[in-house]
């Protein structure tokens, strides 16, 4: 009579892992749609998140120079808010400049928009395309996007005014979510850990960014200014703002100062502009700068994308810019260190760590002799 053992009973009250998927999807759905519904308030925490984290190492040396712990944070405050000022004073500049270029340039955005639609109509590419493409071009659709500046302005006060809010928050909690440890014990070190890694992951990210959007800001702003296209430090500021954006940021910049060029110059010029943006953003952006931010990004050319997308969806134009720190966070949220084959999809080697081989492996793979 042989031994059996005996059936495994399933624990009273535990889920299987199928049920507990099954709650994580429906939570994680329910939580995007309450970013959606929010997403004028939730945009706002997120910037103000991001530029804390990116300030937050201030504090640090002032503290071990006896700086009182309110003192260092308000240090934190002002930094951020120098960002934030800079921005909006770059902001303010481009839109201004922007709206005087419409103005001036009506003539010969009018006969441009006329020579497209006769080449249109001679290729035979249809009437239908032809008027697509001209009002597409119209002068007074960017005479309304100019006017219409005044209530994305406000929009954009309103929304400003919650950051500067929420940097002063967070800035204050972030000193004290530095005693985590010391209250909980070493058992949440782990936590602590992966929240830090997180940071700095972000950190590295926008400081290595914002160094080579200078650096094809002042590339690209001098090529154009070199070349006669109007307003050249528009451009340059542009190609900064979108250099934050994962790749489709190159198109970005590129489209406004390459239709200038085609309304100033003609098609040489505009195959001039766009030879010169490809071969600083193939030299910069494709070649160097993905050697300095793939240990803090870690994730998929796929997954940047749809990053893109996804987050400029559930949280507005700004989710563009911040949807790399979203989409780290929403990894470790989600997957935490407890599925690294998900991790390993993402982007993340380091998630896989290498088979270990035990001596006996070892010996019956030394050869005989």
């Amino acid at each position: 009579m042989t031994d059996q053992a005996p059936p495994v009973l399933p624990i009273a009250g535990d889920p299987g892992p199928s049920t507990r998927g099954g709650v994580t999807v429906i939570a994680t759905l329910l939580v995007l749609v309450a970013l959606w519904f929010a997403r004028e308030l939730v945009a706002p925490i997120a910037l103000a998140l991001v530029l804390v984290v990116i300030v937050h190492p201030i504090r640090h040396p002032l503290e071990r120079r006896g700086w009182p712990r309110w003192l260092a944070t308000t240090a934190v405050i002002a930094v951020a808010y120098l960002i934030l000022a800079v921005l909006a004073a770059l902001l303010v500049f481009a839109g201004v400049q922007f709206g005087d270029l419409v103005v001036d340039v009506v003539d010969e955005l009018q006969a441009a928009v006329a020579s497209v639609t006769e080449w249109l109509a001679s290729v035979g590419l249809g009437e239908q395309l032809a008027d697509a493409t001209a009002s597409a071009l119209d002068p007074s659709a960017l005479l309304g996007l100019v006017q219409g500046l005044g209530g994305w302005l406000l929009g954009f006060l309103t929304a400003a005014f919650f950051v500067l809010a929420y940097v002063i928050f967070m800035a204050a909690d972030a000193a004290r979510y530095g005693r985590a440890e010391r209250a909980f014990g070493a058992g949440i070190r782990n936590r602590i850990d992966r929240i830090r890694a997180l940071n700095s992951s972000v950190r590295r990210y926008y400081v290595v960014n914002a160094t080579f959007g200078a650096i094809v800001a002042v590339v690209d702003g001098l090529a154009l200014w070199a070349l006669g296209i109007p307003i050249p430090a528009v451009w340059a500021i542009l190609a900064f703002v979108t250099n934050f954006i994962p790749n489709i940021g190159f198109v970005l910049g590129l489209i406004p100062p390459a239709v200038l060029a085609f309304v100033v110059g003609g098609v040489p010029l505009l195959l001039v502009v766009i030879a010169v943006y490809s071969v600083v953003n193939v030299v910069l952006q494709v070649l160097v700068q993905p050697k300095f931010v793939s240990d803090a990004v870690d994730l998929s050319l796929t997954l940047s994308f749809v990053s893109v997308v996804f987050w400029t969806f559930v949280i507005g134009p700004l989710g563009a810019i911040l949807s790399i720190p979203l989409t780290l966070a929403a990894r470790e949220a989600l997957l935490g260190d407890h599925d690294g084959w998900l991790r390993w999809l993402s982007g993340n080697a380091a998630a896989v760590a290498p088979p270990v081989q035990h001596p006996q492996a070892l010996d019956q793979d030394r050869p005989a002799g």
